[in-house]
């Protein structure tokens, strides 16, 4: 059964994911990770982390993904062996030199292949495998046709994984220098500050001084703004073909955006058929920047995939999500936005069922104080019974 695969940038979106639908979740540790923004979990976290998922039979991986220099390679071999002893159920890796020093160093723990590792081909994912690696994740770049006949080429000897949801980088599987030289801070070391994100402007040569915007909007132009991928169409076909694992990118995103995403994907795992037209309906509620097929069809427009001009606002605005029981009647919300008395909300439970319902009016907090409107933080109780980690929105469209 194919694997679906959440990221989490701390313990609370961790949990998230599990009651989601995720099988396994990947998370980076306070080093050696390529998202040093992410929150990311101590040793002691982690380990934590790894006790709630195993309670639950689901797997966590650690990445230790970034390209490390020759002084560092000491400490990281040294936090693997601490992710092996508290149980880690797998390794994110990118680095040939990483991977071989692991190996030496005598780690057990099955080593998954990064998609920084831009493996392109069955010949590549095989020098893996033969290497002792237990799955490769296949590039982004790839044609849905070529990872079915890479699956083809492989016959289920090494594990393979596709990025199907979330941002892309505009440079090949990530490897992109951007960042490095113009803010001095390394992608590929987990720094990234996603300059392909910004608005530029044009200087003619012989108009020194003189800046042209080329937009499309009043923003300006993200000359190198990449959609994001949503590939949930692509899945049947994929999975049938023996993809093993389906990952989701957004170790920084919301858990409104863990939410929506997941439930989404885990009804098209499950094998529900669910329309190109609505699941860019349900996929609306979050910000994005378009989305994309990327290059699953083969063939690629830049009018399809690369550009795009902005952040595309979200259909909706996550209001709050429902705590655990304390024992009363009726349920917790813990507020995350501005929320009023009296107006329809949005409901999104575990298992993608929508329904609307309206807030109490007054809202009355926990310890009875009744308002009109509740601000971030507030815990509100509601009348009705609704189970831990659902969400509730207001929906704008």
């Amino acid at each position: 059964m194919a694997e679906l695969l959440a990221p989490a940038g701390t313990l609370e979106k961790l949990k998230w994911a599990v009651a989601w639908g995720a099988d396994a979740v990947y998370f980076g540790l306070k080093s050696f990770s390529l998202r040093s923004f992410a929150g990311n979990f101590s040793l002691e976290e982690a380990e934590e982390a790894l006790r709630y998922l195993h309670e639950r039979k689901k797997r966590g991986f650690a990445t230790l993904n970034i390209y490390p220099f020759d002084r560092e390679y000491k400490e990281l071999i040294e936090l693997a062996f601490q992710l092996q002893e508290i149980n880690i159920d797998a390794l994110i890796v990118a680095d040939l030199g990483v991977f071989h020093a692991l190996k030496q160093a005598g780690i057990t723990v099955p080593l998954h292949i990064s998609t920084q590792a831009n493996s392109i081909s069955a010949y590549a994912a095989a020098a893996w495998r033969d290497m002792g690696a237990k799955r490769v994740n296949l590039a982004r770049e790839l044609s849905a046709d070529q990872i079915v006949q890479i699956q083809k080429d492989l016959k289920n000897s090494v594990e393979t994984e596709v990025f199907i949801h979330g941002s892309v980088c505009f440079s090949y599987s990530g490897r992109c220098a951007m960042s490095d030289w113009m803010t001095g801070r390394r992608g590929n070391r987990g720094e990234c500050t996603h300059p392909c994100r910004w608005n530029y402007q044009v200087e003619e040569e012989k108009r020194p001084g003189e800046y042209f915007p080329v937009q499309e909007d009043e923003r300006g132009l993200y000359i190198f703004n990449s959609k994001d991928l949503a590939l949930f169409p692509f899945v049947e076909r994929l999975r049938d073909a023996g993809v093993s694992s389906f990952k989701i990118e957004g170790r920084m995103k919301s858990i409104h955006y863990l939410a929506t995403v997941l439930s989404l994907y885990r009804r098209v795992l499950d094998g529900e058929f669910v329309s190109e037209e609505e699941g860019l309906k349900l996929l609306s509620r979050i910000n994005s920047r378009g989305y994309s097929q990327g290059f699953m069809k083969g063939e690629i427009k830049p009018e399809d995939y690369l550009w795009d001009t902005s952040t595309k606002p979200a259909a909706a605005e996550f209001l709050g999500n429902i705590m655990e029981n304390d024992g009363t009647p009726g349920s917790r919300m813990e507020i995350r936005n501005k929320s009023f008395a009296g107006e329809e909300v949005e409901i999104l439970s575990i298992g993608g069922k929508i329904s609307t319902m309206t807030l109490p009016n007054p809202l009355v907090l926990e310890d009875g104080e009744e308002l009109e409107a509740v601000s971030h933080s507030k815990i509100v109780k509601l009348p009705i019974d609704l189970p831990p980690y659902t969400i509730l929105r207001r929906v704008s469209i």
